[in-house]
């Protein structure tokens, strides 16, 4: 992760008008961000944007509550346990992540405050009965950046697909065009100083209750089935300050 890149890039926001506040701001991504008790600050977790059976049968229920209930409040719980008493406590989880980035001596909080992130972005990147095409902004995006949307989407298949071990594949935007990228474990586009538009999440939890090894098939349903446009446009709007 280019750590310096990133905050270098973060400190030039307002002039390149790229990833707005993203260290002074708890909300700035569509989702509007994780919230927090204004009592103790500790992060909260988010309230699914649909019913846990609202993604059937693509993802189950099933798989839905192990994920949710299980491994994103098991994130949430320790990230709270471990900025408990530190500077971070009332930091904004973006600005936690950013921090924390690319630090051997942090890298249990920046797990956790990444993963409880990362998490709450892939629900909002997935809605019942999504797939289809984007439109608006994003649709002329992803044709100046890739050609056309097939190419795009096969890409960020083969992103999914093809990233070794747990991690995530992401459409982000670099200030003038979109591209796909992977990360592994807990990292996101944040560190490298880019804004992410949406996500799929590729660790085993994600998908193995409902697909067992065939993660294509996980990637390829999703794609076709759930991908939320609308949650993609909503933030490159939010960058740009475009018509989506």
């Amino acid at each position: 992760m280019n750590i310096e890149n990133s905050k270098k890039a973060i400190e030039g926001f307002s002039r390149r008008e790229f990833l707005v506040a993203a260290t002074g701001a708890a909300a700035f991504f569509a989702f509007g961000g994780i919230s927090c008790s204004p009592k103790n600050q500790k992060f909260q977790l988010p309230a699914l944007p649909y019913p846990e059976t609202a993604l059937e049968p693509v993802i189950s229920s099933n798989t839905i509550g192990f994920h949710y209930r299980k491994h994103h409040q098991g994130y949430v719980d320790n990230v709270n346990k471990f900025i408990s008493g530190t500077a971070f406590a009332k930091m904004p989880l973006e600005t936690i992540i950013i921090e924390t980035a690319g630090k051997p001596e942090r890298i249990a909080v920046f797990n956790n405050a990444a993963q409880t992130w990362n998490h709450t972005f892939y629900w909002n990147s997935l809605k019942p009965e999504g797939g289809g095409e984007p439109t608006g902004e994003l649709k002329n995006l992803i044709a100046k950046s890739f050609g056309s949307l097939r190419v795009c989407k096969k890409e960020l298949a083969d992103a999914a697909i093809t990233q070794f071990g747990s991690g995530w594949a992401w459409l982000a935007y670099n200030g003038e065009t979109i591209e796909v990228m992977q990360t592994g474990d807990a990292d996101n586009p944040m560190t490298q100083g880019l804004r992410p538009l949406l996500t799929i999440d590729v660790w085993e939890h994600a998908y193995y209750l409902d697909y067992q090894n065939k993660r294509a098939d996980y990637v390829s349903a999703v794609i076709d089935k759930l991908i939320n446009w609308e949650f993609a446009a909503r933030n490159l709007k939010e960058v740009t300050g475009g018509v989506s």
